[in-house]
């Protein structure tokens, strides 16, 4: 205990008053009760407390110490290793709920948004954006609680019902949807992507053109490729103002998949892609 704890002083200390108290028992059990012969190996008869003796004696018990304390370390840190996995583990748990748990409100906060400003417009709109919302609603509350991998089917399910949400507000919006591979035994973390798509609403555009989103999913050599392209407006940053989409997203991606993930960003012709990588696994 005290060289796990660095008290290095303390421990020399109490090996030598140890050892001092193995010798004497050791020794005054042989001499009294087994023979006065007290080192019978050696060629010569030996009195207790000669330093050849003494010498001997302590060095086969610190072979003894040594091996034990060998194990008895093995263990421990065998033991401190699983528990630093165990709390590693539950941290990240923690954060991934924590960045999940981040979009849900940023989502409906934006939606709720929205629905207000239908409502004023009094919109004949209002209605079906409030069913969408409420299977919205369903699918973050039930569908996907406490749970690691969702079916991609689902999960794209509920991008559709958001999208057909945004479909309502924006006048002037083309999205295309391309599922270029078999998906129905493809599992992700829920609402992995829904910030990226959200993100291409809100910064898409050019002036008073039209909106136009292409998302594609597809697998290739086991893993799952989602890539989202969109025309762009560029605005001057808002003071104080920080995204959390693309930000959570990458936070995700490390926490779930270290570093077995790819993710990359282009601009080009006043077109901005973006392109995710995820291997085919769903390892609790």
């Amino acid at each position: 205990m005290f060289v796990l704890k660095s008290k290095y002083i303390k421990y020399a200390f109490s090996l030598i008053a140890s050892l001092g108290v193995v010798y004497l028992l050791k020794t005054g059990l042989t001499y009294f009760i087994i023979s006065k012969n007290i080192w019978p190996e050696a060629n010569r008869d030996y009195s207790p407390f000669e330093i050849n003796h003494i010498v001997a004696v302590c060095i086969g018990e610190l072979y003894v110490l040594a091996v034990a304390s060998s194990i008895y370390l093995m263990l421990t840190w065998l033991k401190e290793r699983d528990r630093n996995k165990a709390i590693m583990e539950n941290q990240n748990k923690i954060k991934l709920k924590y960045l999940k748990n981040q979009i849900q409100p940023h989502f409906f906060f934006n939606t709720l948004n929205n629905l207000y400003a239908l409502s004023l417009e009094s919109s004949n709109k209002v209605p079906d954006v409030i069913i969408k919302l409420s299977q919205l609603m369903e699918y973050v509350l039930y569908d996907i609680d406490d749970v690691k991998y969702v079916p991609l089917v689902k999960e794209i399910d509920y991008i559709q019902n958001y999208i057909e949400i945004e479909k309502l507000r924006f006048q002037n919006v083309e999205v295309r949807f391309n599922l270029e591979s078999d998906i129905d035994n493809v599992n992700i973390p829920p609402l992995l992507f829904i910030s990226l798509i959200e993100n291409a609403f809100k910064h898409g555009g050019i002036n008073n053109e039209k909106l136009k989103i292409k998302i594609n999913f597809r697998v290739i050599n086991s893993k799952l490729e989602f890539e989202i392209i969109n025309n762009f407006v560029i605005s001057p940053p808002i003071k104080n103002k920080k995204g959390i989409g693309l930000s959570n997203t990458k936070k995700r991606l490390k926490l779930i998949y270290k570093n077995n993930f790819s993710i990359n960003q282009t601009i080009k012709f006043n077109f901005y892609s973006i392109k995710i990588q995820i291997p085919l696994y769903n390892e609790d």
